[in-house]
């Protein structure tokens, strides 16, 4: 029997090629003829960057960047040396986690750490690049990321803007003359699965702005600052448009993606199953294992293990999907591919204990053990 196993991280427990190992040791018990094959799984977000580097046989480089808050913070990403391409994971730099509760504050916090982490790459030869653009604390279009990539963008005065979405408010001018010259030969796929534009009730600061610390006047001149930033924008880059679908992703890093370098935005975990080339693993495989921490009814709306069970049900392969929890809901995934799911809690405990890696590793491993108990019974 062979089984192909791509399963999600449990966030702040188990990596995904960690809960892939504790659920192919679950199997190897039951089973002990079986092939298992863990292969990375990511949507883009969390993960991305483990998944994918050390899933392609890439590595993990680290580099001291510019964090939200203006301080210094250590940042890491992958490289795919036979490629040329660097993994990145904006909230490495430029994340919610990174800010305390009482210090968010979309006026201050910058994305200057993420053009950092990107010329870093470049300097070290690699020409593409994946970028996953969730769990952002900031809301300055991008300007602190095109800075660090060489961009001016110019007060009354002539001088570089601030950080934070108060030096978007003081922008009159955009300047490319000092930009990196490599990034002109540099393409960016740019994990987005958020379709929010740029501005309007819909847009990245009356959406996202409150969570990271903004307050309604804060939304309402963060709106309008963008807004004149876009047309400025717009005024020197043919290619922008502030309405484009995901323009407002991560404060409005969409927008500079798209406007200011050759960019494309793409559902996270498309570009993730791509790149591992899942299919050509589930094409030959028996079964299928896929998961996440857990399972609900937003897993359905383009979450990694529906993607994997779409693959594997293109070629008729049986699903199952072990989570750390569920809920009613879940039951969606059933008419998504996904034939039965499996809670990995075996004993009431406190959320502490049940991410506890240790006890999440074991969890694992004795539900799978369990389910393909009965698994290998039917084929007797």
């Amino acid at each position: 029997m062979k089984v192909v196993v791509a399963i999600d991280s449990l966030k702040g427990s188990l990596s995904s090629l960690q809960a892939g190992a504790a659920v192919a040791e679950g199997i190897g018990r039951a089973c002990r003829d079986a092939e298992v094959l863990v292969r990375p799984l990511a949507d883009g977000g969390e993960g991305t960057v483990e998944a994918l580097a050390l899933g392609m046989n890439g590595r993990i480089e680290k580099v001291p960047v510019t964090g939200p808050l203006g301080e210094p913070v250590e940042a890491s990403y992958g490289v795919i040396e036979s490629t040329k391409t660097a993994i990145i994971e904006m909230s490495a730099a430029a994340g919610i986690t990174l800010v305390p509760d009482e210090k968010r504050n979309p006026l201050h916090t910058t994305t200057y750490g993420v053009g950092e982490m990107i010329a870093d790459a470049m300097k070290k030869g690699c020409r593409n690049f994946i970028v996953g653009i969730g769990g952002s604390a900031t809301n300055d279009g991008g300007v602190g990321m095109l800075q660090a990539l060489g961009y001016q963008f110019l007060d009354q005065e002539g001088r570089q803007v601030r950080y934070g979405a108060e030096g978007v408010a003081a922008i009159e001018r955009i300047c490319d003359r000092e930009i990196l010259p490599e990034l002109t030969d540099c393409h960016f796929r740019v994990a987005c699965d958020v379709t929010n534009p740029l501005c309007g009730e819909e847009g990245c600061s009356a959406v996202f702005g409150p969570q990271k610390g903004a307050t309604p006047a804060m939304v309402t001149q963060m709106d309008r600052w963008l807004a004149h930033y876009a047309e400025l924008t717009g005024q020197k880059y043919s290619r922008a448009d502030r309405k484009t679908p995901g323009t407002g992703a991560a404060g409005g890093l969409g927008f500079a993606f798209l406007s200011y370098t050759n960019a494309v935005l793409e559902s996270g975990i498309q570009i993730v199953l791509e790149e591992t080339k899942l299919e050509s693993y589930v094409r030959d495989a028996d079964l299928v294992v896929t998961g996440e921490g857990r399972l609900d009814g937003q897993t359905v709306m383009g979450k990694a293990p529906i993607g994997v069970a779409h693959i594997a049900k293109k070629y008729g392969k049986r699903v199952i999907a072990f989570s750390g929890c569920v809920t009613d809901d879940a039951i969606a995934c059933n008419a998504h591919g996904i034939d039965a799911f499996f809670p990995i809690l075996r004993r009431v405990c406190t959320l502490e204990e049940a991410m506890d890696p240790a006890n999440a590793r074991e969890n694992m491993a004795a539900t799978a053990e369990q389910v393909f108990r009965l698994v290998q019974s039917m084929r007797v």
